[in-house]
């Protein structure tokens, strides 16, 4: 038996298989992703399965491409030699507001609960939805699990979590909830088999398109620069991170309407608004001008400003985790921020920090170091196929398991 995670977006889907043995989930043995799903894209899948890479134009039938991902993704499965049935599909889900605060099997009521939550994060929501809707349809015989990424952060104090409003509006949900929260519950329960120390003050640091910190203290989280909506925290790759909230009157006066400022903000800011060239680190550090400098130098700062508040949170570090598609990639920036946060004793060793592989987990700390440092490659698949896979656990009463199997 296996678990299928998937993560839909807008325009591309990320899928892998994860094997349950003795009831415990393994390692993937296939991965994924489908891209070109805008409405006039051209969408073509990649996988890797049996350590064989290949890549292929989706011809699946139905009316959208994602619809035909769809198809192509079902056929894909059931063709793969050797590859374990399926028992559910795992969905990452962006926001689970107040009402989700842990993992749930999908139902017309649930979704209808977290369709009320699409405002909050307007990049995602939706089209983890609109996914949960497409794979109900294409495999109907199998439990829909939505796993979140705010139910990591279920454990902050209120201190962290509530705003300075008044007690109505946090009343209603206006709160911090904070986000990543599979990618940290990962980092987290790796870093606990690595090292004793991680039962301490660690500070997670999920860089990439999407950007976050995590304070986490006895393993949960206790502090998160992520807030209500992913707009909060850090510079993200189009996103603007914290913003003085002045700004949005000073434009609402000079008449931007919602439409023009949430484009502002999730699509032109950050790293391609710093920078007018890209959102991609890669193509910055590449690109050598003074505007991409900028934006990497603005990045670097404030991943340093947003840490200097979670570890005054903790009173101290004991562990340092760097992930996702920049934290894991990019060895300057770790060696930046490391440098910057010297004065806690945090001392990379360049060596080591220079070897890192994005294909495994790796402590980059000097000798020397007072904290530990560790670059993690994050797998929120895995940590959602953990949470169907225990579900379903719960939820089995000797009826019969639907797979894969019974019905393509």
């Amino acid at each position: 038996m296996a678990i299928l995670a998937v993560n839909a977006g807008s325009s591309s889907l990320k899928f892998s298989l994860h094997p349950l043995q003795g009831g415990q989930v393994q390692p993937r043995v296939l991965t994924g992703g489908i891209e070109g799903l805008e409405p006039a894209g051209s969408p073509e899948m990649e996988w890797t399965f049996a350590g064989q890479r290949q890549r292929q134009a989706v011809t699946g039938q139905g009316e959208s491409p994602f619809q035909r991902a769809l198809a192509s993704l079902r056929s894909l499965l059931a063709g793969l030699e050797g590859a374990p049935p399926i028992r559910a599909v795992a969905h990452r889900v962006v926001h689970g507001g107040q009402d989700f605060r842990d993992s749930v099997l999908v139902t017309d009521a649930v979704l209808q609960r977290l369709t009320r939550l699409n405002s909050l994060a307007p990049l995602h929501q939706p089209h983890n939805l609109a996914g949960i809707l497409s794979f109900r349809q294409a495999f109907p015989a199998l439990p829909q699990v939505a796993c979140f990424d705010t139910a990591f952060h279920a454990s902050l104090p209120d201190m962290a979590s509530a705003f300075a409003l008044p007690q109505s509006l946090t009343e209603q949900g206006v709160r911090r909830y904070g986000f990543h929260g599979l990618s940290y519950q990962y980092i987290m329960d790796t870093l606990l088999q690595q090292s004793p120390r991680a039962r301490g003050r660690v500070l997670m640091a999920h860089l990439g398109n999407g950007a976050s910190l995590c304070a986490a203290q006895d393993g949960r989280s206790c502090a998160t620069s992520m807030g209500f909506s992913t707009l909060d925290g850090l510079m993200m790759g189009t996103r603007s991170g914290t913003l003085d909230a002045g700004v949005l009157l000073y434009l609402m006066e000079q008449g931007w309407d919602h439409d023009r400022i949430q484009k502002l903000l999730y699509k032109q800011s950050g790293l391609l608004g710093v920078s007018g060239i890209s959102s991609d680190m890669r193509r910055l550090r590449a690109d050598g001008s003074p505007a991409a400098q900028r934006a990497i130098d603005q990045f670097t700062y404030r991943v340093v400003r947003e840490s200097g508040a979670m570890i005054a949170c903790m009173g101290g570090l004991d562990v340092l985790a760097f992930s996702g598609g920049i934290g894991e990639h990019d060895a300057v920036l770790r060696a930046q921020v490391c440098e910057r946060l010297g004065w806690l004793g945090v001392k990379i060793d360049e060596q080591l920090n220079n070897q890192a592989t994005r294909d495994s987990v790796q402590a980059v700390y000097a000798p020397s170091s007072s904290v530990e440092i560790w670059v993690v490659p994050t797998d929120e698949g895995r940590v959602a196929a953990r949470e169907a896979a225990r579900l379903l656990h719960q939820d089995d009463d000797g009826r019969s398991v639907p797979v894969l199997a019974n019905w393509v």
